[in-house]
């Protein structure tokens, strides 16, 4: 299991058959989304690699809080598949149960530096968890990889 961030705030991996999830947390839910979508991006590329050189903003919308976690991660996996764009931090500027609007903050892969792990397809609804425990905020989502 690898893992990142601090004790307040950071991710970690489980594995599930053929599958890997990725356990966030923070003192925020917007911190533990984007401890999440840190998370997949590091099952993507190394985080220490990865410079902050430019922004990408994300949205998306959803009818709860969990369908919103899994819609946002597509989306941010979408700008990686589309304009090979890696993350080395994110920034949410709006969280709603409904509506999430982030900035990404990375740069596009560049083979001589980055080394490709792995290809993540899709976040999926399976044991999708949007919760908050004992004064922290923590979300948990399977990847389709």
């Amino acid at each position: 299991m690898s893992r990142g961030g601090t004790p307040e705030a950071g991710y970690e991996q489980f594995e599930m058959d053929a599958d890997v999830g990725i356990r966030a947390w923070g003192p925020t839910r917007a911190e533990a989304f984007a401890q999440t979508a840190l998370g997949v991006f590091s099952l993507i590329v190394p985080p220490e690699g990865v410079g902050a050189r430019d922004v990408r903003e994300v949205r998306a919308q959803a009818g709860s809080p969990e369908v919103l976690l899994v819609n946002w991660i597509d989306e941010c996996l979408y700008v990686h598949e589309i304009e090979g764009y890696v993350v080395a931090r994110i920034e949410v500027m709006v969280l709603e149960d409904t509506r999430i609007h982030a900035l990404l903050h990375g740069e596009e892969i560049d083979p001589s530096r980055h080394a490709l792990r792995a290809v993540v397809k899709a976040a999926t609804l399976h044991q999708v968890e949007v919760a908050a425990r004992q004064g922290r905020h923590e979300t948990r989502v399977v990847l389709d990889v």
